[in-house]
């Protein structure tokens, strides 16, 4: 088994959304954006990252973020990424979870062009065809470090959230042009089938501005829904013991809301023979320490 360590890249505690971010950062700044509005969960990665990455560029940053996780001690609602939401310096919009955050920003937006403010406003999970380019760049990266390593991968499992990652990476590969092994996305936030069609399409969209002419077979997006347990956010026993595991064998920390589901899958598809000894995974790691920090009482 190959780890991709996206939990490293070094901006605001790291994490996958990074790579979205470079590219949606940057169209910002194109457009000449003085401020940036996203969305997401209370604990929201991407919106810590985004934080960040608005902080760095010199770019005003607004959250709005909904309790959308039935989650209500003081760990979840004030610690993790919500503390350092605050420490970069982003305003928060605190919604309830049954709350629209996307027409939220898209007004809070308008309200700020009215006072002379040139607003960008970034989509959940930063997983527009622009964001999913990140992903993209990464399979071109993990190609060239398999072939430095003289490796070639049987599969390449992940989480699959908003589904910009997953898009992205089967962009980059069709983009590519070679043969690839599997991307498998263990699903984290909604049901299975919508997961798949929503990144399919990102993934299309994605390619298409790499190349005009391509597009993505169906059959090229896998989405595995059987570790998703009650919901997203909600921990399952097999998140507990893969996050436990990965910690006290290699002294690697998954995230409970992602990662830890996604490795709880990779687990299950080794102990049913998915994968046979001799071949090689590789998981990429997308970050999100600080949710354990969030998630104390579950562990």
């Amino acid at each position: 088994m190959f780890v991709k360590r996206d939990d490293l890249n070094g901006l605001g505690g790291g994490g996958n959304k990074l790579r979205k971010l470079e590219f949606l950062v940057g169209e910002a700044l194109a457009r000449g954006a003085d401020t940036i509005i996203t969305v997401g969960a209370r604990q929201s990665n991407h919106a810590r990252l985004t934080a960040a990455a608005a902080a760095r560029a010199g770019l005003q940053c607004e959250l709005v973020l909904t309790r959308l996780v039935p989650r209500h001690d003081a760990d979840y609602l004030e610690n993790g990424n919500i503390l350092l939401d605050s420490l970069f310096g982003a305003h928060v919009h605190d919604l309830p979870g049954s709350a629209n955050a996307l027409a939220f920003a898209e007004a809070r937006a308008a309200e700020l062009r009215a006072q002379g403010r040139n607003v960008y406003v970034c989509p959940l999970g930063g997983s527009s065809p622009v964001g999913c380019l990140g992903y993209a760049n990464c399979a071109a990266e993990i190609v060239a470090q398999a072939d430095a390593l003289n490796v070639s991968f049987d599969a390449i499992v992940g989480p699959n959230g908003s589904g910009g990652m997953h898009a992205g990476l089967v962009a980059g590969m069709a983009a590519l042009g070679r043969a690839t092994p599997p991307i498998v996305g263990y699903g984290v936030y909604g049901e299975a089938g919508a997961a798949r069609a929503a990144t399919l399409d990102k993934a299309n969209q994605t390619v298409r501005l790499i190349d005009p002419a391509l597009s993505i077979a169906s059959e090229a997006v896998v989405v595995d829904g059987g570790h998703l347990g009650e919901g997203y956010g909600i921990p399952t026993d097999g998140m507990l013991h893969a996050v436990r595991l990965l910690a006290s064998t290699e002294g690697l920390l998954l995230d409970p809301v992602y990662g830890g589901k996604a490795f709880a899958g990779l687990l299950h598809a080794l102990e049913t023979g998915v994968y046979r000894a001799g071949q090689r995974v590789l998981f990429v790691m997308t970050g999100g320490l600080p949710g354990l920090y969030a998630y104390r009482s579950a562990f």
